[in-house]
């Protein structure tokens, strides 16, 4: 196989090894930067590649959980992280679980084995003026390099996620449930309305103060800007303070009952097929089980069903949507592209699969040629939807989903439609997979 221009990539996590493993595997001769252990970000703490720092589980290893199949594509795929979780796999029931420490040293060992890849210590203050470069220096990049991504994209870079809950569309009730704007504007349909009583919101509001917490890391203490401030925060200051925030009900009227409620709360489509819905100004730093239960104290959301819950955490990541293209090449110079969380990408799997295909694409590039994305019916495909093809003025950060992927034709059981998601998933790829 013929030995093309250098990759340089920025970042030896799960992304940039990944993004390396595949470009050398065909061909390429990469130049891998990674800034430990000269330099460490605040949460990271061992030397090697790779390095898993929030938790040893990959998730969900079955084909009812989006990630499980992701994994599976990726697997299928070759990838060196599915290849090293398999390798160091510890017991943890239906999740992929590993020896942290074992993880890392195997990615490690054949990052330095692989005769095209060069790794080099060390921090980057700047992006390379000229040749293919993919950046995935991940969601704590140091502060040199963030301010060279700032500029690079127009300032269109963030460091910290203030994320809301999402719901799946098919889990609200829809008796409790009414689509309507504040005094009638634009779509009558752009946002769905949780009415709440006196009574309801007095006791939503007394549990939200009462509810446990997340802390924060030191390096995470930061001041809230009243864009993003956490909704138990707002219900702190006084029982009326979201009623005048996020939860006012002015303007709208419950068709149920012909006057405005107490207050509501505002569900917006987080996608164009409207199959989840965005909780509106309900970023949180609740533990996950204190939201899924306070939350289901909402009028129609008593089954909501999670596809992600809210967070307010330290993550630097760019409006995807905004300066990507499809192959997560950056729009203003396709050269570039990004990979990871620095992506929007959420989750470790995730950071993986970004990995892959920013490796498989800077391999084609160096090649001269592009390689077709994947199909948008695959988890690797649906995932790159989200972030380059989401509505770039609420963009954030998610973890692959099931209610990312296109509907089903036809009518299709609830309890049958995850399976025949995953089925015509592994069929799309193996399609793909033949075109690469």
């Amino acid at each position: 196989m013929t030995t093309q221009s250098t990759l340089t990539i920025i970042g030896g996590g799960l992304a940039g090894c990944e993004a390396a493993w595949q470009a050398a595997g065909r061909g390429v001769s990469v130049i891998l930067h990674e800034m430990k252990p000269e330099k460490f970000s605040p949460a990271h703490h061992l030397p090697g590649l790779a390095e898993l720092v929030c938790s040893n589980s990959l998730r969900g290893d079955s084909l009812e959980n989006a990630v499980g199949l992701l994994k599976e594509e990726l697997r299928r795929c070759g990838s060196l992280v599915m290849e090293a979780a398999l390798a160091t796999r510890v017991p943890a029931g239906g999740a992929l679980a590993v020896d942290r420490q074992l993880f890392s040293d195997h990615i490690t060992a054949k990052i330095h084995s692989h005769p095209l890849i060069r790794l080099e210590r060390g921090e980057v203050a700047a992006i390379p003026a000229d040749g293919t470069v993919i950046i995935a220096s991940g969601p704590l990049t140091s502060d040199t390099l963030a301010e060279s991504l700032a500029r690079l994209t127009g300032d269109r870079l963030y460091f910290y996620d203030a994320i809301a809950p999402i719901v799946s569309a098919d889990s609200l009730d829809m008796t409790k449930v009414f689509a309507a704007s504040r005094y009638g504007k634009g779509d009558g349909a752009d946002y769905l309305n949780c009415p709440l009583s006196a009574g309801e919101y007095g006791r939503f509001v007394d549990e939200l103060v009462k509810a446990e917490k997340v802390p924060a890391r030191d390096f995470e203490k930061i001041v809230h800007f009243e864009g993003c401030m956490p909704v138990e925060e707002m219900a702190e200051r006084g029982v009326e303070t979201l009623r005048f925030g996020p939860m006012k009900p002015v303007g709208l009227i419950d068709p149920a009952t012909g006057v405005e409620p107490h207050a509501v709360i505002q569900l917006r489509a987080e996608n164009r097929d409207k199959t989840m819905y965005n909780l509106v100004g309900f970023q949180t730093k609740l533990t996950w089980p204190e939201q899924r239960r306070i939350f289901r104290m909402i009028p129609g959301l008593e089954r909501a069903e999670f596809v992600r819950l809210g967070s307010l955490h330290r993550n630097t990541f760019i409006n995807a949507p905004a300066l990507l293209l499809p192959t997560q090449q950056l729009r203003s110079d396709p050269r570039i592209l990004f990979a990871g969380q620095i992506t929007g990408v959420e989750g470790y799997v995730e950071s993986a699969a970004s990995g892959f295909l920013a490796g498989v694409t800077a391999a084609g590039l160096s090649h001269g040629q592009l390689p077709d994305v994947p199909p948008p019916e695959t988890a690797l495909g649906a995932l790159m939807v989200h972030i380059t093809n989401a509505d770039a003025r609420h963009f954030q950060p998610m973890n692959v989903n099931y209610g990312l992927f296109p509907e089903l034709p036809g009518r299709v059981k609830k309890k049958e439609k995850r399976q025949k998601l995953a089925e015509r998933a592994l069929a799309a790829l193996e399609e793909w997979r033949g075109k690469l």
